[in-house]
């Protein structure tokens, strides 16, 4: 079993209980959290070690760039490079499910970036618990989308769960799991934005990008 697993309610997070996650993350710590899009597994962005535990727990290439959140538009462009362009249509669409692919900043560590492009996916969460936990760190989270081998679409959270709890230090639960599934991903490495990924609030962005085009 996991070393600890706590629930937190997701709407009214208990603070003595995210301040006990942040201090384990602090300390090395890989966790298994709830987030707007799903189930994610985490650690803090500076901790090499953690981050190649939550690649083979994942099975993911070494050289596979590292997604993390941020908690606010002035924390994604400490950790990313951002023009004009990218600042003012992140504005737009955070906190949301949007994955954003910039320049990663000097701030990021390389065995968190992309190897050949230098660049990061960065989120800014619509999540009350994430938002604590990262307000409670001060720093940003890893957040890979915790899957299974042989998951499908049939393969239940609790499932999940189950599965991955064993493999982290710690795994937070919540009474209520309500995800907007896999998130957007837009390609913002030049002003010729492009959509990786369709997925949650995609008909936002394309309704932004129309507006832009006007």
């Amino acid at each position: 079993m996991a070393s600890e697993i706590l629930t937190i309610h997701h709407k009214t997070p208990e603070i003595r209980k995210i301040a006990k996650v942040a201090d384990a993350l602090r300390n090395g710590a890989v966790i298994l959290y709830p987030t707007d899009t799903g189930l994610s597994l985490g650690c803090e962005l500076s901790n090499k070690n953690a981050i190649e535990r939550i690649r083979r727990i994942r099975r993911l290439p070494e050289g596979k760039a590292m997604t993390f959140i941020c908690d606010s538009l002035s924390n994604v462009a400490e950790f990313a490079r951002v023009s004009n362009q990218a600042y003012k249509t992140i504005k737009r669409l955070i906190p949301g499910p949007y994955t954003f692919i910039l320049p990663a900043s000097k701030l990021v560590p390389k065995f968190a970036q992309d190897p050949k492009r230098k660049t990061s996916g960065l989120r800014v969460p619509d999540n009350n618990l994430s938002q604590l936990l990262l307000k409670e760190l001060g720093s940003p989270i890893i957040s890979i989308s915790a899957k299974l081998p042989d998951q499908d679409e049939d393969t239940t959270i609790e499932e999940i769960f189950e599965a991955l709890a064993p493999q982290v230090d710690i795994a937070i639960q919540i009474e209520d799991y309500t995800f907007k599934g896999e998130s957007t991903v837009i390609d913002m490495t030049t002003d010729e934005f492009s959509i990786l990924r369709e997925g949650a609030g995609l008909d936002k962005v394309l309704r932004f990008f129309e507006f832009e085009e006007e």
